[in-house]
């Protein structure tokens, strides 16, 4: 395997370097010999152009132009100096110098040995005496295109990265997404738009705001012109991690991407592509990472009058998650005159499909993306498909111009039963899905699936309200037996606030264990005999002293709102106090939110008054919520074995445990 024969430069420097100091190598130095790898061929006519034109825009235009083929877009970086890995070895005393003179003769489009802090790093291999063996081990590596392809070189770059991660314990496995997941999200956001994608001079621009290595846009590359040779893409990117964004940098480079393209940065801070949108938006964002330390920035964009990425709602600061699903949807492409818009597809675990109850910020923003008709499809994957988790994770695709007559539909996905397992286990990765299976997937999205083969994905289709409910307070009377008993009274002693008046506890003794069953009655007898017994009270802390000593007792009295504009109105009891879910369309009412009271009215006749005939609706409190409850679509009852069979198995579980126990006696 290629990465392994990478990685065991390792041996060497293993003693001078620490295991976490690995990565720190062997990632730049990969990078240089895959950038010389490529410009062997060339290295005539890059002198030419180099001397011939003096102007980085002139150079980059000339050599690519003539250093463009069929099946390669040419060269759009280089470098000045004449050193290669093997020239510069043939110079020992000077081997460090000619190395750094080497990369700082690199374009000025080249900077990622600056995020590698590569002069750095070959000076401290020379202090450690270990320069010449790294660079001799490298300089055998053959990285040519034409041995190792573009999408090869980005699973080795992302295998570098897992074990540079693993052998740093940094989280192994969150900085890329394995392919065979890269695939099958790249199928489905192409595959509505494979017609046009085979047509002539076809250009479509792709965007990943989670980049990493650059591995889902080079597979989404290399599909395209799978799909058409002659198509010709604009890859972006941005990526929070230097490393990362250094590798995905060079790697669209050699691709003859234009390097601007990709961006440094935090995506949830700042957009480096404020001003764009894209054909397609792929994203796999880290799971369950909190955004604490960003929570200003973000508020602020949430807050500001509906234009920011995050107007929607703001989901928990524990997970990012429903952030980036926000982001991901503000960077499609707008619809144009010919009804072409944008796709976005980003892997998500469960959560942002039911956390947060109505009026929520992840329920807001499942609503905004659903009232918007922009949920086209999400797909449960098997478990253990992820290097770094073995959980349960989907695939949303996004769409501002769904095909005509689906514009209202959402389909669920169940391909949690289509893993095939591994030979051998990476990380949590145990299973992956075959190329066989991706197809069968993509027809359940596309709708072509042979219902009769005996091999159908399980699809369900929905419209977008049928995720919809309104969350409805019902409220039931609040009836108090108020009764000064040991119970009560040691109630009040031990309140915090009520405990440390002086007299009262005496008072309450005092009063006697008359029950009242009368609100209002009580009140006035404790007021008088307080009154007597020379203490006042607050109004808050008389109405602590009624609510620490009254009981709930459905023989009493209603109590009623004593003053104000709601006075002689029923007081609810919070103790009593209920939530109901009301789904959209409940008892064959309309969908749409003009049908709330008669729906929510309807149920509430239907299935609360029956049996509890003195509540109510308070309809100030009611709130509109959003969930996609996947897993309840898909449940399939299993009932439990006959009792046959288990009274079978207690009884040769009880014979065994009997046998051990004999041979224990004897």
């Amino acid at each position: 395997m290629l990465s392994n024969l990478v990685w065991s430069v390792a041996d060497t420097l293993r003693g001078p370097y620490s295991e976490s100091e690995y990565g720190s190598v062997i990632l730049p130095f990969t990078v240089l010999r895959r950038l010389e790898c490529v410009m062997e061929p060339h290295r005539a006519v890059m002198a030419e152009t180099v001397k011939k034109y003096s102007g980085e825009q002139q150079r980059r235009t000339h050599l690519k132009m003539r250093t463009r083929t069929p099946d390669r877009t040419g060269l759009s970086f280089w470098t000045t100096s004449a050193f290669t890995l093997k020239k510069a070895l043939q110079d020992p005393d000077n081997l460090a110098a000619n190395l750094i003179n080497y990369v700082g003769g690199f374009s000025s489009n080249l900077d990622v040995f600056k995020s590698f802090d590569f002069e750095n790093v070959i000076r401290t291999l020379e202090a450690r005496e270990r320069l010449a063996q790294v660079v001799r081990h490298f300089e055998k590596i053959d990285l040519s295109p034409e041995t190792v392809s573009n999408a090869d070189m980005g699973d080795l770059f992302e295998n570098l990265i897992y074990q540079f991660a693993e052998s740093a314990n940094d989280g192994a496995g969150q900085f890329y997404t394995p392919r065979d997941v890269v695939r099958l999200l790249v199928d489905l956001v192409y595959v509505e738009d494979k017609r046009a994608l085979r047509d002539p001079g076809t250009v479509r621009s792709i965007y990943d705001p989670t980049v990493g290595t650059g591995g889902m846009l080079t597979v989404a590359d290399e599909h395209l012109r799978h799909l058409n040779p002659r198509a010709s893409t604009a890859l972006y990117g941005q990526e929070i991690n230097p490393r990362t964004y250094a590798i995905c940098k060079a790697d669209l480079l050699i691709k003859g991407q234009d390097p601007t393209n990709v961006r440094q940065g935090d995506t949830l801070v700042v957009d480096m592509f404020k001003d764009r949108r894209f054909d397609y938006v792929l994203s796999n964002p880290p799971f369950g990472t909190d955004w604490k330390a960003i929570e200003a920035a973000v508020k602020s964009e949430h807050g500001r009058g509906g234009q920011g990425r995050f107007a929607a709602g703001l989901p928990a600061v524990g997970d990012a998650a429903m952030l980036f699903l926000l982001h991901a949807a503000s960077k499609m492409r707008d619809v144009d005159e010919t009804g072409r818009g944008g796709k976005a597809g980003i892997v998500l675990n469960g959560s942002p499909l039911f956390n947060g109850g109505a009026g929520s910020g992840p329920s807001e923003i499942r609503g905004y993306l659903l009232e918007n008709k922009l949920i086209e499809a999400i797909i449960a994957l098997p478990n253990d498909m992820f290097y770094n988790t073995g959980i349960g994770t989907y695939l949303w695709i996004l769409s501002n111009s769904k095909p005509a007559g689906r514009e209202d539909d959402v389909r669920l996905i169940d391909a949690t039963g289509l893993g095939s397992k591994l030979r051998k286990s990476i990380g949590s990765k145990r299973v992956e899905i075959s190329d066989t299976n991706r197809d069968r997937i993509v027809q359940a999205f596309e709708g072509t699936q042979n219902e009769g083969d005996g091999t159908t994905v399980p699809v369900k289709v929905f419209s977008n309200s049928d995720f919809a409910y309104w969350s409805v307070t019902i409220e039931r009377p609040l009836q108090l037996r108020f009764q000064c008993t040991v119970e009560t009274i040691n109630a009040v002693a031990e309140h915090k606030k009520l405990g440390q008046i002086r007299g009262l506890l005496d008072a309450l003794e005092a009063f006697g264990d008359e029950s009242y069953l009368n609100r209002e009655k009580f009140n006035k007898a404790m007021s008088k005999h307080l009154g007597d017994q020379g203490i006042s009270l607050t109004p808050a802390q008389r109405k602590t002293l009624w609510q620490t000593i009254g009981v709930h007792d459905e023989a009493a009295d209603y109590c009623r709102v004593p003053t104000g504009k709601d006075k002689g109105a029923i007081e609810p009891d919070p103790a009593l106090r209920d939530t109901e879910n009301v789904p959209f369309g409940w008892g064959g009412h309309s969908k749409g939110r003009e049908a709330l009271r008669d729906t929510v009215q309807a149920y509430f006749d239907a299935e609360v008054k029956p049996h509890v005939d003195d509540a109510w609706i308070d309809w100030g409190k009611i709130k509109t919520g959003y969930e996609i409850p996947f897993a309840r679509h898909f449940y399939s009852y299993e009932p439990p074995r006959p009792l046959e069979m288990i009274d079978a198995d207690l009884e040769r579980v009880v014979g065994e445990i009997m046998s051990l126990l004999r041979e224990v006696e004897s």
